[in-house]
């Protein structure tokens, strides 16, 4: 198996609901997230997928995510904007990008999100 991890980063605020502690009220987070593909077969060049093609499949979701505050985005008007939820929202975004694009050849094998440089978490299936 053959395995590729390209890194963005955005910034934005959130606030987490049915929560006690300094978390619940509205603050800011220079988040870091990884999205790692796996897949047995390498295309014609020799890649699993080139990096810029990842890249350019994460932008639309970085985009959205970054300088707003979360809590007023769909879905997480909804669901807690917690790491979590963001590493396995990113997931799904990209897992369907990516199942289309590649016609199943290629997998998100998991979303790592970090919330701060010591505090992440990961998504995977």
């Amino acid at each position: 198996m053959f395995e590729v991890t390209v890194e963005a980063g955005f910034s934005s605020g959130h606030y987490l609901r049915n929560y006690r502690g300094k978390c619940e009220n509205p603050h800011g987070h220079n988040y870091k997230v990884f999205v790692t593909l796996v897949g047995a077969e390498l295309d014609e060049a020799g890649l699993l997928l080139d990096f810029k093609l990842l890249k350019q499949v994460m932008r639309p979701v970085v985009d959205y995510l970054d300088h707003q505050m979360i809590n007023d985005l769909k879905p997480f008007d909804e669901i807690n904007p917690s790491a979590e939820n963001l590493a396995r929202y990113f997931f799904d975004n990209t897992a369907t990008q990516l199942d289309e694009m590649t016609q199943g050849r290629v997998k998100v094998k998991d979303c790592t999100l970090y919330e701060t440089d010591t505090s992440f978490a990961r998504y995977y299936e």
